[in-house]
């Protein structure tokens, strides 16, 4: 018999490659994340956040490794319009601006290193 793997996965784990993480972790942290520094071993040191089971990891893009910037990231927020205040405050690049949708209040960002965000509150 053939287990059902499908019952087995979760997430836990989304890395993004960033050319300044000090400066993308100020912009999730906009968004209502917390990051710790970490480093593992002689790795390279990077940011960390909690996210219900998911980490979410900020690492250096060096000459080395692959960039993430194609990578559309999604996260739901308490206020999409608070947030977008604040973003814009910060300089960030508004992709989409808030309206409702099939799946609430919705907008999209883009990040320092142009990851697309999209921010929904239900």
């Amino acid at each position: 018999m053939k287990p059902n793997l499908k019952s087995k996965v979760q997430l836990n784990l989304v890395v993004i490659r960033s050319s300044n993480i000090e400066q993308t972790a100020a912009f999730y942290q906009l968004l209502g994340l917390s990051f710790i520094k970490h480093q593992h071993g002689k790795g390279l040191e990077h940011f960390a956040s909690e996210l219900g089971g998911v980490t979410f990891e900020i690492y250096p893009h060096t000459s080395g490794t692959t960039s993430t910037a194609a990578t559309r990231l999604g996260f739901q927020v308490f206020s999409v319009d608070v947030v977008i205040c604040e973003l814009k405050k910060y300089g960030a690049s508004i992709i989409s601006p808030p309206m409702d949708s099939a799946w609430g209040r919705r907008a999209v960002v883009a990040d320092p290193d142009g990851h697309l965000v999209e921010l929904t509150q239900p």
